[in-house]
């Protein structure tokens, strides 16, 4: 059985940083896009950032160019990502998520349907 397992999130003041960690069981890694999702109270849910297997390809949500970082960890199955200069806007409930579709599909744009396995979510909260 497939699971994702999510850890981290919580309460911070803008300005601060969080991290969030997933790890994969029940299947391989090396064939995966791997990614991060967010969704505000009555928003739909998007895409925050993607890494492939690999780490050779990242993909980030405009607002969230050069505040957040994606990475993975192979060995562990597992990926991660790092949150700074955290804004009220940012505020919402955190999903990871894994994508056996091609990148390009993956990452495009209204590709929620494409990603297979999903974490149980964590709420970042974030204080003004």
């Amino acid at each position: 059985q497939v699971q994702l397992a999510e850890s981290g999130g919580g309460l911070v003041r803008a300005g601060g940083s969080l991290s969030l960690s997933c790890a994969l069981s029940g299947r391989r890694y090396n064939d995966l896009t791997m990614g991060w999702f967010r969704q505000a109270p009555g928003k739909e849910r998007e895409l925050v950032a993607a890494i492939d297997w690999s780490g050779g390809n990242t993909y980030y949500l405009d607002s969230v160019k050069g505040r957040f970082t994606i990475s993975g960890d192979n060995a562990k199955k597992t990926w991660f990502l790092r949150m700074n200069s955290l804004r009220p806007e940012d505020a919402a409930v955190y999903y990871c998520a894994a994508s056996f579709y091609l990148w390009a599909v993956a990452t495009a744009s209204d590709s929620t349907s494409k990603w297979t396995y999903w974490g149980q979510g964590t709420q970042v909260t974030v204080s003004s």
